[in-house]
């Protein structure tokens, strides 16, 4: 194996593999060995299986108060295509990867080889040095995926984030009133607010029971100060909002 190869692969991923031959194989497109069996897809499979792992186990400590469709959510949007491709790019894997004569265009690897590689390179670093090391390659870079996609969440689920301030806080549960009705029963519109730990917070309209809620629900969070609106449209939630 080429040193200078190895040491640079090695200085890109954060870790010193202790059996070089799953990295060299964690960074071999089929195009470029003899059989698949050398390539990097098995290894690939293994790390998409390990990625979705860390990355739920941190949602289900991270966030006690989502529900499994909310975890759902996030899982989805950061164990993608889309997300392992960018993580490779940040970490200039394009460099490192082995592939065939005619696989790169205009010195330009396709990202979903790129991407495909950084998932194996965290198979080959589970099976080298065990779930621990490759937790802490993992959420080196997901981390901030991770939180992204719980932020955009907690915008459509307020009364999730409430309910679990007011578990925290000794408010107990928050109620949520109808204080009035209007229009026809095809399209009624509900104003509803919030009651927790003896205080009513400012009421809001919606279109439906559950939209009103939410909103409802916003509105309490702005007055105790977890969330706040920004410029662009966008609601902002205190990460330490449980606590």
């Amino acid at each position: 194996m080429d040193t200078d190869w190895q040491d640079t692969a090695e200085s890109i991923t954060g870790y010193v593999f202790t059996n070089k031959e799953y990295l060299e194989q964690a960074l071999s497109h089929a195009s470029a060995v003899d059989s698949r069996q050398e390539s990097n897809e098995r290894l690939e499979f293994l790390g998409d299986a390990v990625l979705g792992f860390v990355v739920c186990q941190a949602v289900f400590e991270r966030y006690p108060e989502f529900e499994e469709g909310d975890m759902t959510k996030i899982k989805s949007s950061v164990v993608s295509r889309k997300t392992c491709s960018e993580i490779a790019a940040k970490l200039d894997l394009g460099r490192i990867i082995k592939v065939g004569k005619g696989m790169a265009v205009a010195n330009h690897i396709p990202d979903s080889v790129v991407g495909a590689a950084y998932e194996a390179i965290i198979g080959a670093i589970y099976l080298d040095g065990g779930i621990e090391h490759a937790k802490t390659f993992i959420l080196k870079e997901v981390d901030s995926y991770i939180k992204t996609a719980a932020n955009s969440t907690h915008q459509e689920n307020y009364k999730s984030v409430l309910q679990m301030y007011g578990q925290r806080n000794n408010g107990g549960a928050p109620m949520y009133v109808v204080l009035d009705e209007k229009g026809p029963d095809h399209a009624k519109n509900f104003e509803i607010c919030v009651e927790l730990g003896g205080t009513r917070y400012p009421a809001e309209w919606g279109t439906s029971k559950k939209q009103a809620e939410q909103l409802a629900a916003l509105s309490a969070l702005i007055e105790l100060n977890i969330a706040r609106k920004l410029d662009d449209g966008g609601v902002e939630i205190d990460d330490d909002y449980g606590t």
